[in-house]
């Protein structure tokens, strides 16, 4: 294809402009390739010549690869964005990803742990630094909802102890506040305590391995199940499960959607709304279990 150099371009730009991740420049990379290879399959010349006829078969060719809907859906949304840069660089015309829908898949509700499996997960025994690093983590994770980039990229200084708040930069750079509740600053204050012994000189990260560095996702998750399997808890435990928790647990007890979002740092409320289709499959269980007419004799 001639003008494939496009991709190059635009990556650039979601990383040097746009302030992405370069992991998040791998991945919209990832998906153009596969437009790219399309294109060049069908005897599309250039990005001028895609139309709404290549994508839709674009996202057809995808699905009978067995592509799921949510991933031929991510591949759109790459496309479409794509396209709005080559609209901006006035390299094309008009974007024919627009009006492209993908494939509608099951809706997969969120996992969450009930409180009282969530304050046995928590309850973690032992004393020693890495006890207590770990124990702090898990406490923060479920106090303010943290993703975990986001928890990785804290650095002490994003901490207010006295406030009792963590300053989070989150998706696309946005920066929100978040609370800290008792017990996460309980465990907080004895990890900072812990923490001059582990940290290398001059290292900012708040959370660090023992080798003194910041701790990566990796250690994260695998400290995460850790935990679980020693606490005895019998479902797959992940770090995102406990945003998962924290936004259903709070919703359940406040009704206020918008609250949540804020917490959470969506920038869309529909993101938010799944919570309130898992809180109302927990009401129906209810009703099915308790409601004299809910069903039938046998």
């Amino acid at each position: 294809m001639k003008d494939s150099g496009w991709i190059d371009r635009f990556i650039r730009h979601l990383e040097l402009e746009r302030r992405l991740s370069p992991l998040t420049g791998k991945h919209y990379r990832r998906d153009l390739q596969a437009l790219l290879a399309f294109c060049e399959k069908s005897g599309v010349d250039g990005w001028r010549d895609l139309d709404e006829q290549h994508i839709r078969a674009f996202s057809a060719a995808s699905y009978r690869r067995g592509l799921s809907a949510r991933s031929i859906q991510r591949q759109l949304s790459a496309a479409r964005t794509f396209f709005r840069y080559l609209m901006r660089e006035k390299h094309v015309s008009k974007n024919p990803v627009t009006s492209v829908s993908a494939p509608k898949g099951k809706k997969r509700l969120p996992g969450n742990l009930d409180a009282d499996r969530m304050a046995r997960l928590l309850d973690i025994p032992g004393d020693g630094a890495i006890v207590d690093r770990d124990r702090a983590i898990l406490e923060l994770l479920y106090s303010s909802g943290l993703r975990l980039s986001e928890l990785t990229n804290l650095d002490c200084a994003d901490v207010d102890m006295h406030v009792k708040t963590v300053h989070v930069t989150g998706k696309g750079n946005k920066d929100r506040i978040v609370p800290v509740g008792s017990y996460a600053l309980r465990a907080l204050a004895r990890w900072l305590s812990s923490r001059a012994d582990m940290a290398g000189a001059g290292e900012t990260a708040l959370f660090v391995s023992n080798r003194g560095t910041r701790l990566s996702t990796r250690s994260v998750q695998a400290r995460v199940s850790h935990w679980a399997k020693r606490q005895g808890i019998d479902t797959d435990v992940y770090p995102h499960l406990f945003r998962h928790s924290f936004a259903t647990h709070l919703l359940e007890s406040s009704h206020d959607l918008r609250g949540v979002q804020e917490l959470l740092g969506h920038a869309n409320i529909s993101t938010t709304q799944v919570y309130t289709h898992l809180d109302f499959q927990h009401l129906a269980q209810i009703y099915d279990q308790t409601h004299p007419r809910a069903r039938k004799k046998d």
